[in-house]
């Protein structure tokens, strides 16, 4: 028959061997040796590149500016894909005012928020923006300051909020009676 304390003793053997189980010390390391550490990736910042947004109501757009062929998308798709003229040239303004620079350049624009109109003219104002920031031209940047102000200055009107007694922000509910 297995006594408890035999049980006990064992255990306490056990773990006592399992903590004093043999470390294998470092080897030192070699002070005139510098530290090796694994190569780190990190993407250079590239001066051909320049970003920037345009807001217009709810609607914000994000513009970039490589060096290219003169694409310019919206959303990742062909700004020649809009099917209205009038936002068409809306966008294109911009592009068509910087000349023979704009021809050397890719533009992709993100924009989201807001309705059809707004998203245009955020992404107007985000591409002219990120032109005159690539190229670095002041000729540009008063050249667009003299066409249209809201080019490179984003409009700050905001819809006012709606208030109680009330279905818009300044209209008030109908009374009727009989």
């Amino acid at each position: 028959m297995v006594k408890k304390e035999d049980v006990i003793s064992e255990q306490k053997e056990e773990s006592k061997r399992l903590r004093t189980k043999k470390k294998v010390p470092k080897k030192p390391r070699d002070e005139n040796k510098p530290k090796e550490s694994k190569p780190v990736s990190k993407k250079k910042k590239s001066s051909n590149f320049s970003n920037s947004r345009g807001k217009r109501k709810k609607a914000i757009a994000r513009a970039s500016v490589r060096p290219g062929k003169g694409n310019v998308r919206i959303n990742k798709m062909a700004v020649s894909g809009i099917n209205n003229k009038y936002i068409r040239n809306l966008v294109l303004e911009p592009v068509k005012l910087a000349g023979e620079k704009a021809l050397s350049v890719d533009i992709s624009v993100n924009v989201s928020g807001g309705g059809v109109l707004g998203q245009a003219q955020s992404s107007r104002t985000a591409i002219a923006r990120a032109l005159v920031d690539y190229f670095a031209d002041d000729s540009l940047k008063s050249l667009y300051l003299e066409r249209d102000r809201s080019l490179l200055i984003e409009d700050s009107r905001r819809v006012e909020s709606k208030k109680y007694k009330g279905p818009k922000a300044r209209a008030r509910y109908q009374k009727s009676y009989r």
